[in-house]
């Protein structure tokens, strides 16, 4: 698709607000304002929105009552009310900050509208450049720097107010599992959740490979877990490894959850890959979806907190979706060297094949 029209969704408020309460580095510190004020100062840099074929779109303000969608009236009350007396740690990897509930509630204004404008075809492709995260955040409480799930939201919206039936699928490349999100749909069909993430089962214990789901929805969890250390040729040989599922599935739309804390760089993720890694992957998955979906993508940003890096991500997306060049910085080409992983990656792949075979007939 070369005449193809992407909306980039933002607001300066994500750029501005939603603060930590101290600088100093600390894990929390990481999701700061500054990760979204790079993003568009590399954006307008490189003349991005001077392009005819993208599109920026403001997220409008959404009523409280779209939250309970996927979240209890307990859970949205305790942010409020956190966010209105000052704010607080509510979490080792959580704060809230007096604006949180405000931002909040803007970024999941942010994914409906990457969902909505893609699904009526305004636009062909959106790209929500949202925060705070949201693929950590369950029902009841946020975690893992996620105060709502804004994805989970965005697929319950169209579901229950504009009652769109279409099969979708989430692919969730962040470097962390993103456990609230899986559990959403976990035993849901008509949305298929794969996730390739780093595994650090030392910490935590979800995110396995016989993780299937449930119910009517078994077969319909894919977790891929790598190494840590993932270089780019790796990362892209497991979206050809899960591309048969994705074909198979036939979804009408697809979900981007978009980390870029595998970024080599990123100061909570373990990756190695560099920028260049997600202009191919965007070049990848629109191949893809252009082949499944007539294109629909929605890209919702999750984790990412490299302040170098993110500028050169968001680029290197970008510029794939649009088909034209990109070349990584030169010093991404100064990084320490890359220990192979493949050994251990054909193990998990054989051993998910074995999992997954009963369910999926591409292997």
């Amino acid at each position: 698709m070369t005449d193809n029209k992407i909306g980039i969704i933002y607001d300066e408020i994500f750029a501005l607000k939603h603060a930590p309460p101290y600088p100093k580095p600390t894990f929390i510190a990481f999701e700061h304002p500054n990760r979204i004020r790079v993003m568009l100062e590399a954006l307008k840099r490189e003349q991005i929105f001077k392009n005819q074929r993208i599109l920026k779109i403001s997220p409008p303000r959404i009523e409280d009552n779209i939250l309970e969608l996927a979240h209890s009236k307990f859970h949205i009350d305790a942010i409020r009310r956190i966010s209105e007396g000052g704010g607080g740690i509510i979490d080792d990897e959580v704060f809230v900050a007096p604006d949180t509930f405000e931002v909040s509630k803007m970024a999941v204004s942010g994914a409906i509208t990457a969902v909505e404008k893609v699904v009526s075809r305004e636009i062909d492709q959106s790209i929500a450049l949202i925060r705070p995260p949201g693929h950590h955040a369950f029902r009841n409480k946020s975690s893992g720097l996620c105060i709502f799930n804004n994805i989970a939201l965005s697929i319950l919206y169209l579901r229950q107010q504009r009652n769109f039936s279409g099969k979708i699928a989430i692919l969730d490349i962040d470097d962390h599992f993103g456990d609230g999100l899986a559990h959403y749909f976990y035993e849901d069909p008509s949305v298929l959740y794969i996730s390739i993430h780093e595994y650090d089962f030392s910490q935590v214990d979800v995110g396995f490979i016989n993780e299937l789901g449930a119910g009517d929805g078994i077969g319909t969890n894919i977790n891929v877990p790598v190494p840590e250390g993932i270089s780019t040729d790796e990362f892209l040989e497991l979206i050809d490894f899960v591309e048969p599922i994705l074909r198979e599935y036939a979804p009408s739309m697809l979900i981007i959850a978009t980390g870029f804390d595998t970024y080599f760089a990123d100061p909570i993720g373990n990756g190695h890959l560099t920028s260049e890694a997600f202009f191919d992957f965007s070049k990848k998955i629109m191949n893809i979806a252009d082949q499944l979906c007539e294109g629909k993508i929605a890209f919702i940003l999750e984790g990412g907190y490299s302040i170098i890096g993110l500028q050169y991500c968001i680029l290197g997306l970008i510029k794939g979706l649009l088909n034209e060049s990109y070349s990584s910085p030169s010093f991404e080409y100064l990084r320490r060297n890359e220990q192979s992983n493949f050994n251990n990656l054909e193990k998990i792949k054989k051993a998910l094949i074995q999992m997954i075979k009963p369910y999926w007939n591409c292997f």
